[in-house]
Order: structure tokens, then sequence, then C-alpha cells
């Protein structure tokens, strides 16, 4: 029995002897995890309530443009703006109030919600459509140089055709035919045969004199002899 209680002490001396060397390192590592965890914890419910609280607000703009109300627009994502900034709601806020700018003339207004979408937003396609879009008002009110800067701007390889086209409409806007059936050309090779806008861009190459021709199809044999454009279908 003696011997049982003389291992105990040792044990618990030797317990005694890590902790006060220990102790400590442990005791703080302990307090950084549970504060990491306790910190993760909160931020995923502010998060979640942020996100409410924007979607409600965007809910809340989405109805005003469809009412053409510009005034609760404004208001709408200038609270957007204030009190969630950084977030999809937000920037895709800004693209619905400068559509609804725009499209009652209020001009100045719409440039600075998409200048505002452009310097701030998080979401690089909400951003390359603002840069397109405002491009597009830059051309308008006759600020090519500005407008031809906003398109440098880096943007991802997906709306490169998407920039070609408003690089062409700069272009024909200063009457630069030549540069313009080039961009429009580059344009409509970048987009998928299946997508409806590149008939448009057809429409532009055409009014310039220029209508793309259709590659060959596969298999297609001109017979000798014969002028290419008199070949029959395969």
């Amino acid at each position: 029995m003696a011997t049982y209680d003389l291992e105990q002490q040792e044990q618990l001396d030797q317990v005694k002897h890590f902790w006060k060397k220990y102790g400590n390192l442990i005791t703080w590592v302990l307090i950084l995890v549970l504060g990491a965890y306790a910190a993760w914890t909160g931020y995923q419910y502010w998060q979640q309530k942020r996100s409410e609280g924007a979607g409600g607000l965007y809910e809340e703009l989405d109805r005003a443009a469809g009412a053409g109300d510009i005034d609760k627009t404004a208001k709408a994502f200038a609270d957007l703006k204030e009190n969630y900034a950084g977030t999809t709601f937000t920037e895709q806020g800004a693209l619905l109030a400068a559509k609804v700018e725009a499209s009652r003339e209020k001009l100045d207004q719409a440039r600075a919600t998409l200048q505002w979408l452009v310097e701030n937003g998080k979401s690089k396609d909400l951003v390359a459509i603002a840069r397109l879009r405002l491009a597009g008002l830059m051309m308008d009110a006759k600020q090519f140089d500005q407008a031809s800067k906003l398109l440098d701007e880096s943007m991802p390889e997906a709306y490169a055709p998407l920039v070609a086209d408003r690089r062409g409409d700069i272009l024909s806007a200063q009457g630069k035919k030549d540069d313009a059936i080039k961009a429009y050309q580059a344009a409509w090779k970048g987009l998928p045969t299946d997508v409806e806008y590149r008939r448009f861009v057809e429409g532009k190459l055409t009014a310039l004199g220029q209508p793309p021709q259709p590659a060959k199809p596969a298999g297609a044999v001109v017979p000798s002899g014969m002028p290419a454009g008199l070949a029959p279908n395969n």
C-alpha cells in the first residue's frame, strides 16, 4: 500500500513539474484556439446577418427600379453602400441603379454609380460589366479618350469579345471606320456561334460594308473549275 502511495506521489510530482514548466504555454494556446473559434463563429454569424440585411435592401431597390422610382432606387442604393459595401448585393445594386438612372436621363448619376463600382467592386465580373457600361456612357458624352482608357484596364478573358465590340463602337463614333471594323471582327470571331449578340455585331459589320464571312463547313469541297460562290452545299 505504501508503495502504491509512493508511486502516486511520484506521478503527482511529475504532473506538477510538467505544469510548472509548460502550464502557461498550454493555457495561452488554449486561449488562442478557443478565441479563434469564438471569433470564427461570430464572424460567420455576422456574415449571415449582413447578407440577410443586404438581401432585404436589394429587394427594396429591385422593387423601386421595377417601378421606375428613381428616388427610392437611389435611396436604397445609398443605404446598401453605407451599410453593406463589399457585398455582392451592393455591387449588383450599383448596376441596377445605374440602369434606372440612365433610363431617366440622369447620366451624371449613372456614371457616378458605375464609377463607384469600378473603383470599389470586388467581383471581377460585375466590375467588368460596369466598365463596359461606363465606357458606353462616356462614348455617348463624346469622352472618347476616357472611354478607351477604361477598356484598357485588365478584365477577365471571357469579356474580351465584348471589350472589342465596345471599342469598335467608340472607334466608329470617332469616324475611324477601318479600326472599328477590325475591332468588330475581333468581337465577332471571339463570340460563340450560338450567342445571339454575335448577330448584332454582324449587323454592325454589315452596316460598315464588311459583313463577316462564315467559316466554310468542314468537308465542303469546291469542284474544280467552279467558282467558290456557286459550290453546292454538301
